[in-house]
C-alpha cells in the first residue's frame, strides 16, 4: 500500500494570503463581470453630489457671495435632475426607470428572490426617487424663497410675500427631510459595502459589477455619450431660460 500523497489534494493558499484577501474585502463569490453604469450615468452621480454638497454648505454658512452660489448650484440641481429624468427613459438599461421601478409585484418578487442583482433593486427605486423628488422640492421652494434680510430667490417676484414666506418655510424643513434620506441611503450602501461584499461605489466609478450569474451589459457607446450631452445642454439652457429669462 503507497504512503504517496494524493495528487487530487487542492494546493492550500498560504493563510497570510488569505488574511490579506479578507482584510481587503477581495475574497469573491462572483465570477461574472457585468457593465452596469454607463459614463453619463455615473457622471450625473458625482456632479450631483457635489452639487449638493456645495447647496448644502453655501446654505448653511450664508454671506453675499456664498448665496450667489448657493442660488447658482440650486439652479444646476435642477439641469442634473431634468436630465436624468430624460435619461430615465433614453439611457442604458439599468438607469433605466423601467429596471428598477418599485411596483408592489416587483418588491415581492425582489424579496422572495433575496439574492443580488446587477442594477439598483425596486428597493432602491423607493430610494431613488424619493431622493430626486426631494432634491425638486429644495431647489424649486429656493427659487421662490426669501431670508427676510438681503437675500431672495430669482423667482420670489412671482408670488406674493406671504407665499414666498411659506414657500422658504418648507424649502427649510424640507433640507432635513433630505438629509434623512440622504442619510438612509448612505446607511444602505454601507450595509453592501460591508456586509454584503457589494462594492457599490467601486460601481459608480468604474461602471462594472461582479455577479455569481452572468447579467446584460450596457452598451457605453460615443452615440449614447453624444446624446447625453445634448440633453444635458437642453435641460440647462431650459433651466436657464425658466429662472433669468
Amino acid at each position: 500500500m503507497s504512503n504517496a500523497p494524493s495528487t487530487d489534494a487542492k494546493p492550500q493558499e498560504p493563510e497570510s494570503q488569505i488574511g490579506l484577501q479578507e482584510a481587503l474585502g477581495s475574497k469573491r463569490n462572483t465570477s461574472h463581470q457585468v457593465k452596469v453604469w454607463d459614463l453619463p450615468t455615473r457622471l450625473f452621480h458625482w456632479l450631483l453630489v457635489a452639487t449638493l454638497g456645495v447647496s448644502v454648505y453655501t446654505g448653511l454658512t450664508g454671506g453675499f457671495t456664498e448665496m450667489d452660489i448657493h442660488m447658482t448650484s440650486g439652479g444646476i440641481a435642477l439641469a442634473l435632475i431634468s436630465f436624468r429624468v430624460l435619461w430615465g427613459f433614453l439611457g442604458g438599461h439599468y438607469s433605466r426607470f423601467s429596471s428598477f421601478y418599485p411596483t408592489p409585484k416587483a418588491l415581492r418578487a425582489y424579496f422572495k428572490a433575496n439574492r443580488p442583482a446587477p442594477g439598483h433593486s425596486p428597493l432602491a427605486g423607493l430610494s431613488i426617487f424619493a431622493l430626486l423628488t426631494c432634491i425638486v422640492v429644495q431647489a424649486g421652494t429656493g427659487l421662490f424663497a426669501n431670508d427676510d434680510i438681503f437675500t431672495e430667490g430669482p423667482l420670489a417676484h412671482w408670488v406674493t410675500y406671504e407665499t414666498s414666506r411659506q414657500l422658504t418655510a418648507i424649502h427649510e424643513t424640507n433640507l432635513w427631510v433630505l438629509a434623512s434620506l440622504v442619510g438612509l441611503h448612505l446607511g444602505a450602501i454601507a450595509v453592501y459595502e460591508l456586509k454584503k461584499g457589494r462594492r457599490l461605489i467601486l460601481a459608480m466609478i468604474t461602471g462594472k459589477e461582479w455577479h455569481e450569474q452572468p447579467g446584460l451589459s450596457v452598451k457605453d457607446s460615443w452615440q449614447k455619450r453624444l446624446l447625453a450631452i445634448a440633453l444635458l445642454a437642453i435641460t440647462s439652457a431650459c433651466v436657464y431660460a425658466f429662472i433669468y429669462n
